[in-house]
């Protein structure tokens, strides 16, 4: 098993929240895995705006509202994965050749499963649950994001770790976990 352990989101600098005052998840799994289960917790959430229940389907343009993201770069490559899993049950995901190129939509044999799983006081949890058996075998490096929108329109970027500027969870720096190689079918 991974060691259940709460990782703590940044906000990035110039992005602050209104009400949020943290940003933790867990990743629950085996390893070697090829599947990996990612627990969200906001804090303070109670202005957080949770977008319309839908269908559990592929959907665009996640990140324009609260949306938790996964990005999966094999070890040594440049290519990546970006996975999108939004608190309405829609999802998408998407390969790149490399940093922000050659963007498509990245076939899965499983699609991504979100639902809400506890809310305590002001405390919103999400399991966001994603198979990584279509990607190829090896060790894994992971970026962990969340785009959190409160009420009023304020949205807070979060991440493990920022590069310098503006928000970018594509950007190389923020691929700051390291997992096993995977178990193929």
């Amino acid at each position: 098993m991974l060691p259940v352990e709460a990782l703590h989101l940044i906000c990035h600098g110039e992005t602050p929240p209104r009400s949020v005052s943290a940003v933790t998840v867990e990743l629950i799994g085996s390893a070697p895995f090829n599947e990996l289960m990612l627990r969200f917790s906001i804090s303070d959430g109670k202005d957080v705006v949770i977008p319309a229940p839908a269908s559990w389907e592929r959907a665009n343009g996640l990140w324009n509202t609260t949306c938790f993201e996964l990005f999966v770069k094999p070890c040594g490559g440049t290519s990546y994965v970006e996975f999108n899993a939004s608190p309405s049950g829609q999802w998408a995901a998407y390969s790149f050749d490399d940093y922000r190129k050659g963007m498509k939509d990245q076939s899965l044999a499983v699609e991504p499963h979100i639902e809400s799983v506890e809310e305590t006081g002001t405390t919103l949890c999400y399991d966001v649950d994603a198979d990584f058996s279509e990607l190829p075998p090896g060790v894994v490096h992971l970026a962990i994001c969340a785009v959190i929108e409160e009420i009023g329109g304020t949205k807070s970027y979060w991440a493990l770790a920022h590069p310098p500027g503006a928000p970018d969870f594509h950007h190389p720096d923020c691929f700051v976990v390291t997992l096993p190689a995977a178990t193929q079918p």
